[in-house]
């Protein structure tokens, strides 16, 4: 088995000194960014409108740096550290400000899922999501529109209930909501699956540069990788670490609930958490093995 982790104390890019790359570093970077450019060629946004994008990203960045430094963000040195010309710092407020907020339907339609599959009162014998009628007067206090109203009083239990409907994550037959995925991840609706995947690649780039620039106190950061494999032997795999993985997220998901209710933060102390599964799998081209290796590993070390 080969398991790997990024880089720890002393690998920060800021090691090289001001304004110089890592080698090493480079060569993560242009991996990393390989299939989001990709993805963008492909719903047509081009280099330009890339570039764009990423000039408020970086007055963001160097002001935050300067910040953390207790220093005077000002335009001089804003640009001087973030290399973007001054006439384009200003617009940094405005184009940050613009990034659109959650659709209120899906961030209650998360907390909505996350009771359904952590609740004993909405879970059947075996622990699974049991389906739940789909009205008051159907179920009561177990029902699906009070599961709703439980969540939000903001949004109608029906207006939740469509949305769902039209992602694919529940169905409804005799009168009975189905739940059809093990958390909220919608099969359909371009718009939400951007969200959430925004969301949890920022906090997993988030954990890997932590941990690559050997911040204190690391974070759990774990992977396996394995390129001599069959088919078969990966769909094997892909099966099981849906099972593996499904077991963990719905335990975690159990507990997180339950700590929300009996242990609230104290005012200026609430915190977030994601914990987040993936499992990746393709072809293996001639020479992506001797790519995919760390330097210092033989093709069957253990790390």
């Amino acid at each position: 088995m080969r398991a790997t982790q990024a880089g720890g104390a002393g690998t920060g890019a800021g090691a090289e000194g001001p304004g110089a790359a890592s080698p090493a570093l480079v060569a993560a970077i242009r991996r990393i960014l390989r299939p989001l450019v990709r993805l963008l060629v492909r719903r047509g946004l081009t280099y330009p409108w890339f570039a764009d994008l990423l000039k408020p990203l970086f007055v963001e960045a160097a002001e935050a740096e300067i910040a953390a430094e207790h220093g005077r963000p000002t335009i001089s040195r804003i640009s001087v550290l973030s290399g973007v010309h001054r006439k384009d710092v200003s617009r940094r407020t405005k184009e940050l400000d613009d990034e659109p907020a959650p659709p209120r339907v899906h961030t209650v339609g998360t907390e909505l899922v996350a009771r359904w599959l952590s609740e004993a009162r909405y879970l059947d014998p075996s622990g699974a999501p049991r389906p739940l009628p789909r009205t008051h007067g159907g179920g009561g206090a177990d029902s699906f529109a009070a599961l709703a109203e439980a969540v939000s009083r903001d949004v109608r239990p029906r207006t939740i209930l469509d949305e769902l409907r039209r992602l694919g994550i529940v169905r409804v037959d005799d009168d009975e909501v189905h739940l059809l995925v093990h958390g909220f991840v919608p099969a359909a609706g371009f718009e939400a699956r951007a969200f959430y995947f925004g969301e949890s690649l920022h906090d997993h780039l988030a954990t890997g540069t932590n941990n690559l620039e050997g911040t204190a106190p690391r974070m759990l950061e774990r992977s396996v990788y394995y390129d001599e494999l069959s088919p078969a032997s990966v769909a094997k795999l892909a099966a099981r670490s849906e099972e593996l993985g499904m077991q963990l997220l719905t335990t975690i998901n159990r507990e997180g609930m339950a700590l929300e209710a009996a242990d609230p933060p104290r005012p200026g102390e609430r915190q977030r958490i994601r914990l987040g599964v993936f499992f990746h799998s393709a072809p293996v081209a001639p020479t992506t093995a001797a790519v995919a290796r760390p330097p210092s590993a033989s093709p069957r070390s253990k790390r």
